[in-house]
């Protein structure tokens, strides 16, 4: 079973230094087909102005995952983390029992785009854990890069729910994606053109997979991806 989640199809808020368009429901957006997909709940796409940001606010109980596409995001927490993401990088965070926060644009005369992503964990009141890696290395071998799962394997971020992310920075060529019949997968483009089960697919469009074993991508023109393996 396959569904196509169309880039122009998404929700889509403007709030001026924000401009943010969200796979699945989200805030004052409402979609009752796009209320996430498995333990996938939130997937936006932010473009922040220079030098603004999203002032200190709380979350619990949600893994929060950062993907930069451009720019540098500043972070500070309550757990007294304070780091910079830059392209290149994931940064991580189990909100668990509660934690508050703060991401602003590092630069004042720079757009930075980032995917803001959430998936739901496997119980509540876990404990607060954060992790951050640059895999710009890696993601330059032109291969699928192992980001997060739950064990940690392949040098990835360590995540409670079981789940594994994938980045693909791929030069045209035809891969097989990591997914079992048993499991589900949801394929977010960033950039380029690939196509999968005959569906051609661009940035910002996405693809939910169920009772699909390995399926096969096709990457048509220079692109980046990220591929969702879930429970």
């Amino acid at each position: 079973m396959i569904q196509i989640r169309r880039s122009q199809d998404r929700g889509h808020a403007q709030h001026g230094w924000l401009d943010s368009y969200h796979t699945f429901s989200f805030a004052s957006y409402y979609h009752p087909k796009f209320m996430g997909f498995r333990s996938l709940r939130v997937i936006n796409q932010d473009v922040i102005l220079g030098g603004t940001g999203f002032p200190t606010h709380p979350h619990r109980d949600m893994e929060i995952i950062t993907y930069m596409i451009r720019g540098t995001l500043a972070h500070r927490d309550s757990m007294g983390h304070q780091a910079k993401i830059e392209r290149g990088e994931v940064q991580y965070m189990s909100a668990g029992t509660g934690i508050t926060h703060s991401e602003f644009n590092a630069n004042t005369d720079l757009e930075a785009e980032l995917l803001q992503i959430w998936i739901i964990p496997p119980k509540e009141a876990l404990p607060t854990r954060y992790g951050q890696k640059n895999f710009k290395e890696k993601f330059a071998e032109n291969r699928l890069v192992k980001v997060l799962s739950q064990d940690g394997s392949d040098d990835s971020v360590q995540i409670f729910q079981n789940a594994s992310l994938y980045v693909g920075w791929l030069a045209p060529q035809e891969i097989t994606l990591p997914l079992a019949l048993s499991r589900h997968g949801w394929l977010q483009v960033v950039k380029g053109e690939v196509e999968i089960k005959g569906e051609k697919l661009l940035a910002g469009d996405a693809i939910a997979l169920s009772e699909i074993e390995h399926p096969q991508l096709k990457v048509l023109s220079p692109s980046e991806f990220l591929f969702f393996d879930l429970e």
